[in-house]
This record gives structure tokens, sequence and C-alpha cells, in this order.
């Protein structure tokens, strides 16, 4: 975590003065892979600035109420591709379908949608979830997944939570992305393998 309130600030200089605006990061922002994958809590207007920052191509949104109009409003000015996918935020295992994580997997790590964002309300436990998940594809050992995963969730961290990273079988989605295999070697070094586009397409929503 980059602060105890989970807050980065970005200094930005405005182009036409020497005035210093600090740009809060959204709730338990945090870098997943450098230049390329971020996750976060909600973000909220006070937000934005620090959002354009990064340039961001898509956000990716787990939560199944719908998308601010504010924060839709954001997207479409700056280009930004909005990706739905809605994980109810009940504590029971079975509020989080496999296919769903698999479904958001496929987006998360084509290359074709970074630098990409990804949150839900707090970014800890459906966001925790799926950056476990993403964290087993790249092949890290169980223990790390599982501290990197109560380092974001805190005091709030949930049994069912470790018994889904534990259970979610990666070979279900290296199934799935024959054509399309995004492995990491570090946060700084991957390589991307390539075949025939002819994946079925996730549920996705676009903001033009």
């Amino acid at each position: 975590m980059i602060s105890k309130r989970d807050l980065m600030v970005l200094i930005l200089k405005e182009e036409e003065s020497d005035v210093f605006v600090s740009a809060p990061a959204p709730a338990n922002f945090s870098v997943v892979e450098d230049n390329c994958i971020y996750r976060s809590g909600f973000p909220q207007p006070s937000n934005f600035p620090f959002l354009q920052s990064l340039n961001l191509r898509s956000i990716i949104y787990l939560c199944p109420e719908p998308y601010p109009e504010e924060n839709l409003e954001f997207l479409r000015i700056n280009k930004i591709k909005l990706f739905q996918f809605g994980i109810d935020g009940t504590k029971e295992p079975a509020a989080i379908p496999r296919s769903a994580i698999t479904e958001t997997l496929k987006v998360l790590i084509d290359v074709r949608n970074h630098p990409a964002l990804i949150h839900c309300k707090r970014g800890k436990h459906r966001t925790g979830c799926v950056v476990g998940c993403l964290r087993k594809l790249q092949d890290w050992c169980l223990s790390s997944v599982v501290e990197e995963y109560k380092q974001f969730a805190g005091s709030k961290w949930r049994e069912t939570d470790l018994s889904y990273l534990e259970s979610y079988d990666v070979s279900c989605i290296r199934h799935c992305l024959e054509s399309i295999i995004y492995r990491y070697y570090g946060s700084r070094t991957r390589r991307l393998l390539r075949g025939q586009e002819n994946l079925q397409k996730p549920h996705m929503t676009y903001v033009l």
C-alpha cells in the first residue's frame, strides 16, 4: 500500500502557472504491474486528475450497480473503455462465480486494454480475489498470494476469499486463452504469446 491513508498524492504543475495541485489517488490504490495494471477502491471525482495522469485505456469495474454518470462522463472525455463484471459483494464464496473471474482475467491480461485500473467499492475483497487469481496465473506461491490479499483487506480479510483463492484453478483460464496467454516474469519483464484471435468475447461495456 502506498500510505497509511491508502492515498497517493501526485503533484501536478499547471502549464500556465507555477501553482502546484495535490491530486489524491483513489482509496486503496496500488500498482499491480508497473505502468500497465492498477487497483483501487471506487474512484471519486476528486481522484479524476490522478487517474488522468495514468493515461488509462480501460477500467474494470467489479460491482453490479450502475456506474455513476459523473464517472461515465470522465471516461467519455478521456476515451477510457469500461468493462463491467457484476460480482455480488456478499460474504458467500458462491457469490463470486468462477466464470466471472475468468472473463475478468481475459480482459485484464490483454495488453490492448493497458493501462488498466481494476476496482470494486473498497478495493479489498472482489478486487483482491481478481488480483489473487492473476498472481496464481503468474505462478506466485499461495502464501504470497494470501499475503498480498491480506495487505489490502486488512482486518476485514475473509476466510471465504482465501478458500476461493486456494481453489481457483488457473488451468481453466490458460485453456481459454490458448490464443493469447500473457505471462509475467517479474514485475517488469513479460512476454505476449499470440495466435489466432478467435476467443469468445467477454461481456463488456464500451464508453464512447
